[in-house]
């Protein structure tokens, strides 16, 4: 029998082992291993979570809802969200940027946001870093779902435009194979 810890990400459905032969577990290491690889259907922002789970998912493509967590809108704008992210479960990484931490204002910054814009959503596709940004004045998941689907037929239009030149890089070939 194997020993072992291991994590089932909801979000990308991938499964990340610990190896229990190779590290000396204690509490602290396994607690890191869990935060580590959390990513949920809406992952919230933080460093740690960047840094190590969103980078190593097999996702390509990350939705980002900028909004204010204090706001009396925002359980229902999270209800909203994560219904949405349940149709691209698997396709897109949903993450919750709380805008009133000082330490997202470099990722509004990214995306060239201010807190009037607000909400907002930002797509992102990792290979090649193309982007775009939608503010809202409510959270839909039709507004969501629109927004999402028009970046995929962008991209998997600049794709074929590239494969019709003769470049045979395929971003979106692993994306499209799911799809």
């Amino acid at each position: 029998c194997d020993r072992g810890i291991f994590a089932c990400l909801q979000a990308d459905k991938d499964r990340r082992d610990m190896d229990m032969d190779r590290e000396e577990m204690d509490a602290d290491k396994m607690s890191r291993f869990i935060r580590m690889n959390e990513l949920r259907l809406v992952t919230e922002y933080n460093p740690m979570v960047i840094t190590v789970g969103v980078m190593h998912s097999s996702l390509q493509l990350n939705l980002l809802l900028f909004t204010d967590k204090k706001s009396p809108e925002h359980l229902e704008q999270m209800r909203r969200y994560r219904a949405a992210a349940e149709l691209f479960e698997g396709k897109i990484l949903f993450i919750l940027v709380d805008v009133n931490l000082k330490s997202n204002e470099q990722v509004m910054a990214y995306f060239r946001l201010k807190k009037s814009q607000l909400p907002a959503l930002a797509i992102f596709h990792t290979p090649d870093e193309k982007n775009d940004v939608l503010p809202l004045d409510e959270v839909s998941i039709e507004r969501v779902t629109d927004f999402c689907n028009a970046f995929l037929q962008k991209i998997w239009l600049l794709t074929e435009e590239e494969e019709a030149q003769g470049k045979h890089y395929c971003p979106l070939q692993q994306f499209e194979q799911r799809f």
